[in-house]
């Protein structure tokens, strides 16, 4: 599957952290808690997953669609008392932070999980959090501060906040600390590929959340929120333009260099479609659907490795790729397509030797190189098929998907479609 070729191993090659929540049935726990000092009111948790709504439940409109929505669940106890924070603290460890520990379910795992914040301590260990269940640690996650704030002292972790922050299904982490008189936000990008717990990792965002703690003031996660996408909720947006701007506005937050933007008609409907990207690195696709950003592509490489990039055929629902491994010697053909749950799959994978592979190894050895270029046949599933199925997957009219736009472009053109 070409996702997992070059989606997965990519990330995992770059990816340090581990564990994430997939998203599940979205629920939303927030604790507030009263302080004393500048701090003023400091938010505690506010928890939100996105979810895959199941056939016939309230949250679905199209039957199985997917469908990520956020609500409030319930307000908490402001405080702990002591009694609670001691036996915190009897089982994580005297640097447990209780009030910013909490018991909830996650849609990745089965029953519920602990959300564990610890305090830094003498011997070195900076402020973290681990993700336990069954007495087991899933995750362990060092908290991303600069150092140049961390010297100044640790005094408190004031919220701890999960949602899907850059719309792509996955729940997102984010913390505000404060050390001395500084207080920082630190995003975290959750991951979840399929298989055990360490297929599910957390990428600490340091750019988005330097420019976010140097942007927002009053730092809170309600203002934050505000900042990104003006305070509305993913499955909330009035319009296809309003959801555009909150993506583009996450992608400057997170100051990636030479980042553009474009619109397509990628499927058969009248809604544009979001492309970002990287001219030669990446490309990511977004569309919108009822109020919903929903994420096609999320930064798939392209431009090295024999990955040639991405074409589409406006408003026909087909994704083309060309790969090739040994120099061209062979091809791989892939044609995606979206399915009604707003994924991006595999509709096939051609798979063409352009050489003579005499000896049925799959690799060109050294005494079949001379035959590179002077022969070609091809397979779906490891079946030889003829030129006409092979042709039967293209809808023609493919165009080459990459961005052209500025953000003061795209937010022009938004305004006039």
């Amino acid at each position: 599957m070409l996702r997992k070729k070059y989606n997965k191993k990519t990330r995992k090659k770059t990816y340090l952290l581990g564990v994430l929540f997939i998203a599940g049935v979205l629920t939303s726990c927030t604790q507030r808690q009263k302080a004393d000092g500048e701090q003023g009111n400091k938010e505690s948790l506010v928890l939100e997953t996105a979810a895959i709504a199941d056939q016939g439940t309230e949250d679905t409109t199209i039957t199985t669609e997917l469908i990520q929505s956020e609500s409030t669940a319930h307000s908490a106890k402001s405080t702990q008392s002591e009694t609670e924070a001691k036996t915190l603290k009897e089982q994580f460890g005297e640097a447990c932070i209780p009030e910013q520990t909490f018991e909830v379910e996650l849609s990745e795992y089965k029953g519920k999980i602990w959300f564990v914040s610890y305090a830094p301590t003498e011997d070195g260990q900076g402020l973290h959090v681990q993700i336990i269940q069954n007495g087991e640690i899933l995750a362990d996650i060092p908290v991303y501060v600069p150092e140049k704030i961390a010297e100044k002292g640790f005094k408190s972790l004031d919220a701890v906040s999960f949602y899907d922050v850059n719309y792509d299904n996955n729940t997102d982490i984010v913390l505000i600390s404060t050390y001395g008189n500084t207080s920082f936000a630190t995003f975290y990008y959750g991951f979840a590929e399929n298989g055990d717990n360490r297929d599910k990792y957390f990428i600490a965002q340091e750019l988005l959340s330097q420019n976010i703690s140097d942007q927002v003031n009053p730092l809170s996660i309600s203002e934050i929120r505000t900042f990104l996408s003006e305070g509305t909720r993913n499955g909330s947006f009035n319009s296809y333009q309003e959801a555009y701007q909150a993506v583009s506005r996450l992608y400057e937050a997170e100051g990636t260099d030479s980042i553009e933007y474009g619109l397509i008609y990628f499927d058969e409907d009248e809604i544009l479609e979001l492309i970002v990207g990287v001219r030669g690195y990446y490309t990511s696709l977004y569309t919108y659907q009822n109020g919903t950003i929903y994420t096609l592509m999320d930064r798939w490489p392209y431009g090295a490795m024999g990955n040639a990039g991405y074409e589409y055929a406006p408003k026909r629902n087909s994704l083309r790729n060309y790969n090739t491994d040994f120099a061209g010697a062979i091809l791989y053909t892939t044609y995606m397509a979206a399915d009604i749950g707003h994924s991006m799959n595999t509709v096939v994978e051609i798979k063409t030797y352009n050489f003579d592979d005499s000896n049925g190894n799959g690799i060109p050895d050294e005494n079949e190189m001379e035959s590179i270029g002077k022969y070609s046949i091809s397979y779906i599933n490891d079946e030889k098929v003829g030129e006409e199925a092979y042709a039967s997957y293209d809808v023609g009219g493919y165009e080459y998907m990459e961005p052209d736009m500025s953000w003061e472009q795209l937010k022009e053109a938004l305004e006039r479609v």
